[in-house]
């Protein structure tokens, strides 16, 4: 009943602030050029600087557990190398083929599973969970402008050309960012000097500031651009979206860590690995597939569809976890 009702005031907030979104759109307060604009500023702004500040607040580089992170990261390269097959089957239009595999593979770690990490086990899991995101997330971002570029280039991948749509990708940058002031700052430590870049204070309550408003703007933003009536017209690539995002590939990154690794990573650790695999798909992604020429209906389509499916795949993920005596 715990782990039901963690999943439901989980995913519950997410529908209701897209719903907003909607629902002001057919009030009429917001226009239809809103969600086009709004994503572009969350691309941009928003969410560079929120991961950024995320990167900044790991306390030390000490903290990072490389097997824990070399599970993790394979696990995600083999999702996507699945997702980038199948996703074939259902649709061979490139922007629906590049929001499809999207959706499969890249997770909304940092506003559902990193919180997820933490019912499951403390302040533990959450400091687990937010060191796996530093590594995580930029892969997501790094897959993400990957595939997006092939199958906007006619299926004739320009190496030069990805690198620089990953180089020049906001979210990559934020990253990067937030790893060089990291760096500096033990480079500072190293030398006696304790300076950290949110001691300034303006500075500090800006990042935050910024941070704050990147989830719930995008999922007004969402909700604005969402159509019920795309949902016949996507029916197919939906429900294939859906059901690998919530059961195929929480299936494959959560059992694989059981059978190979139930002896060696820690509680914690297990509580990061699954909220990796059993969060919904990543709110990001919708501004991401506007920007680089993916199909944002799909994507938003299936931000919306995981999410509400995303509950029962918590539940039963953290049941399991629990049963078998990890948690």
């Amino acid at each position: 009943m715990e782990a039901f009702s963690f999943a439901f005031n989980a995913v519950a907030p997410i529908v209701i602030m897209a719903a907003i979104g909607y629902l002001l759109k057919k009030s009429g307060i917001i226009g239809k050029d809103f969600a086009k604009s709004g994503n572009r500023l969350v691309f941009k702004i928003f969410l560079p600087v929120m991961l950024f500040s995320n990167v900044y607040k790991i306390e030390n580089l000490g903290e990072i557990n490389p097997g824990h992170v070399f599970y993790a990261l394979p696990a995600i390269l083999a999702v996507f190398l699945l997702a980038f097959f199948f996703s074939g089957i259902i649709t061979k239009e490139g922007p629906k083929r590049s929001a499809l595999i999207q959706g499969m593979f890249r997770s909304n770690y940092a506003l559902i599973g990193i919180p997820l990490a933490g019912s499951l086990f403390g302040e533990e899991g959450i400091s687990a969970a937010a060191v796996l995101s530093a590594f995580a997330i930029p892969l997501f971002n790094v897959l993400a402008v990957a595939e997006f570029a092939f199958f906007s280039g006619g299926k004739k991948l320009d190496f030069r050309k990805t690198l620089l749509d990953i180089i020049k990708n906001p979210l990559i940058q934020g990253v990067a960012a937030g790893f060089a002031a990291l760096i500096i700052r033990g480079i500072f430590a190293e030398a006696g000097i304790g300076f950290r870049l949110f001691d300034i204070a303006f500075i500090e309550k800006t990042a935050e500031y910024i941070s704050a408003m990147a989830t719930p703007f995008s999922l007004i933003v969402l909700g604005a651009d969402f159509e019920f009536s795309a949902v016949s017209e996507l029916r197919k690539e939906i429900l294939f979206g859906t059901a690998m995002r919530c059961a195929v590939v929480p299936a494959i990154g959560i059992g694989t860590a059981f059978l190979l690794f139930s002896g060696s990573f820690s509680g914690a650790q297990f509580a990061a690995i699954a909220a990796l695999f059993s969060a919904p798909v990543a709110v990001s992604s919708v501004p991401m597939a506007q920007e680089m020429g993916g199909d944002s209906k799909l994507a938003g389509q299936l931000v919306v569809w995981t999410t509400v499916f995303s509950a029962g795949t918590i539940f039963l993920s953290s049941f399991l976890l629990k049963t078998a005596g990890i948690f």
